[in-house]
């Protein structure tokens, strides 16, 4: 895509009220595409100079692009582990689990906030579902956002055209999500790919498990996404506030008394209260 392209569509997220544009190329790496890396540079500063937030998920990271980015003005960096290390290569095979640890401590390193989850839905057990959560929170620091997907499947792929592959129900959504809630409690905990799928009545248990974010816009990088309207109309049925950009968590753990429990917070002169 163009760089023009891109901010104007930047500038109509903003429009509708998101605080962080998320930008995506589909290829295993960035290798030595010198041009299409300048360009994403420019479309950083672009988007940064918009007051957003920015997040790009470009593949695999060197430290030197990493860097690159952090000083372009990139806030976050997703690079999902999609599964636990034990079931990650029945289902991968482009890159290893260590190369993605890799790319995550490199962005790490630079700075950049970390955008690390992954996908309900691959042909995994429980017990997968358990270690992928385990590897991200002993991380050396939690990721700031984890996004948890449900796999939207899609016809011609293995995975698509698998039978004994099972639909995600949204209690295993909300299982997974107040899971990662307690064992990472200043994390946003991201609600994503596969709301089509959900029920608004769904969509609120998840929230009340413990998700205070979505990606929100027309597309998923390949699948599709609520429209804009759609989300805007969802939460203000729930009464959701939104959190302004560079704000960073809204959330603060407060005294342990065997529960996490989330305190009040103030965000441009509204008092919002999660609980």
């Amino acid at each position: 895509m163009k760089v023009q392209e891109v901010l104007q569509a930047a500038q109509r997220a903003k429009d509708a009220g998101s605080t962080r544009f998320c930008m995506g190329a589909a290829w295993r790496e960035l290798g030595n595409k010198k041009n299409a890396f300048n360009h994403i540079l420019d479309m950083v500063k672009g988007v940064n100079g918009m007051g957003m937030e920015v997040c790009c998920t470009l593949g695999m990271l060197t430290s030197e692009q990493a860097i690159q980015l952090k000083q372009a003005g990139l806030s976050a960096y997703n690079h999902n582990l999609d599964t636990s290390p034990e079931h990650y290569p029945k289902v991968i095979s482009t890159r290893s689990y260590e190369d993605r640890l890799n790319t995550i401590a490199n962005v790490r390193d630079a700075g950049i906030s970390v955008c690390c989850g992954g996908i309900l839905g691959l042909g995994e057990k429980d017990h997968d579902r358990v270690g992928l959560l385990h590897v991200l929170a002993t991380l050396p620091e939690h990721p700031e956002s984890v996004p948890i997907n449900a796999l939207v499947s899609v016809e011609g792929t293995p995975l698509g055209d698998d039978d004994d592959i099972s639909r995600v129900d949204a209690f295993d959504m909300a299982r997974m999500i107040a899971t990662a809630r307690v064992v990472m409690p200043r994390t946003m905990v991201r609600l994503s790919a596969g709301r089509l799928s959900f029920s608004d009545a769904e969509q609120f248990m998840m929230f009340q498990a413990g998700a205070n974010s979505i990606f929100n816009g027309d597309k998923l990088l390949t699948t599709d996404n609520p429209a804009f309207d759609a989300d805007q109309a969802l939460f203000e049925k729930f009464g959701f506030v939104g959190k302004p950009a560079h704000k960073g968590p809204m959330v603060a753990p407060a005294e342990m008394d065997g529960s996490i429990v989330i305190t009040k917070v103030e965000a441009e002169k509204q008092e919002v209260s999660y609980a």
